[in-house]
């Protein structure tokens, strides 16, 4: 059985191994292209496939695949506890889907590798759907159907009372970098002090999603908060050019993780009196805000760093006050072109 183990070093993973070693030699090879969160992601996905399968990789076949399958969608909690979010009993879609793709992915190292065993990769893509001499390159059923909802934003009088639920001006800079730009939570601990221009109210994102780098406005309100944090909270003797630094303790000084973001975070959202509010949360109410002020759709996808377009199309279903107006907009349109034709008609 595979056994997840991770070695740090200065608060930062420096390996993970599961003790296989087919399975080790392909995590070296996803931490040399993925952030640390994929990494982990990929290798307790591994870890989970391999505990239900209980076989070699070389011997894994579709048919163990399926029965994983099966597996995950089992309930979780009882037949009768089910998600309002859509209905299932067993993991969600979402965290199904990941797994395939994190075994699909491995499955596709080993064969490139060929001297591993493994010839074919027994992960399907899909399931064909083809009828008798229908044209091939139409795709087929997804092994996987993920419920495509709206994520949930904040109110503004909800950004309000976080807000002033925080207890430090690190914290509310932090905050404000997410609700005020858009950045995302690893964005917003991978600025260092170079990347931040006051006088231009600009942040250089050197490390965004998929690699990409990108310059963003923000608000002076971030530059404020941030300003203070820098000036009173930071040690002058942190040993990081990371912004955002641990302030007390046996790591003060040290740059401050995920998971010490997630707990500011969830205490400030607790004494707010939230049900919810996370750090992807905060992002999506700043782009949601911005599209329904009237922000180009281009613009904010350049803001959010999107590769596609079609990430940025979420914002037009969550600001509804611009739908409302494109409705009401060409309602008004149509009752003008009838009202002449009624007139007519009562003559």
């Amino acid at each position: 059985m595979p056994c997840l183990a991770r070695s740090t070093a200065d608060g930062e993973i420096e390996k993970i191994t599961l003790g296989h070693p087919l399975l080790d030699d392909y995590l070296v090879f996803v931490a040399a292209r993925a952030r640390i969160n994929t990494w982990l992601a990929v290798a307790y996905d591994l870890k989970v496939f391999f505990e239900v399968v209980g076989k070699e990789p070389a011997v894994v076949t579709t048919a163990d695949v399926f029965a994983f399958l099966s597996a995950q969608r089992a309930p979780r909690r009882g037949e009768r506890v089910v998600r309002l979010e859509d209905g299932e009993a067993g993991l969600a879609a979402r965290t199904i889907a990941r797994r395939l793709s994190s075994v699909r992915g491995l499955y596709g190292y080993l064969c490139a590798r060929e001297d591993t065993g493994v010839r074919r990769n027994p992960v399907p893509a899909s399931l064909a759907a083809r009828r008798p001499g229908a044209r091939r390159g139409r795709g087929g059923v997804p092994l996987i159907r993920t419920p495509r909802t709206l994520p949930r934003v904040l109110a503004p009088a909800e950004v309000d009372a976080l807000r002033s639920a925080l207890r430090t001006h690190r914290d509310r800079a932090m905050v404000d970098a997410m609700v005020l730009g858009g950045l995302r939570r690893c964005e917003v601990l991978g600025l260092r002090l170079e990347d931040l221009s006051a006088g231009e109210r600009r942040l250089f994102v050197a490390e965004g999603k998929g690699g990409r780098q990108r310059v963003v406005p923000v608000s002076a309100r971030f530059f404020a908060s941030a300003g203070a944090y820098l000036e009173s909270e930071r040690p002058a003797a942190a040993a990081t050019r990371q912004v955002f630094v641990v302030l007390k303790g046996a790591r003060r000084g040290g740059p401050l993780s995920a998971a010490g973001l997630d707990e500011i975070l969830d205490g400030a959202r607790r004494r707010a009196g939230l049900d919810r509010a996370t750090c992807h949360q905060l992002r999506h109410t700043c782009f949601t805000r911005l599209r329904e002020a009237g922000m180009a759709l281009e613009a904010i996808q350049a803001q959010a760093g999107h590769a596609s377009i079609e990430s940025t199309r979420l914002y037009l279903h969550l600001a509804s006050d611009w739908l409302e107006k494109e409705y009401l907009r060409a309602a008004e349109a149509i009752e003008a072109q009838a009202a002449p034709h009624a007139g007519q008609a009562g003559q």
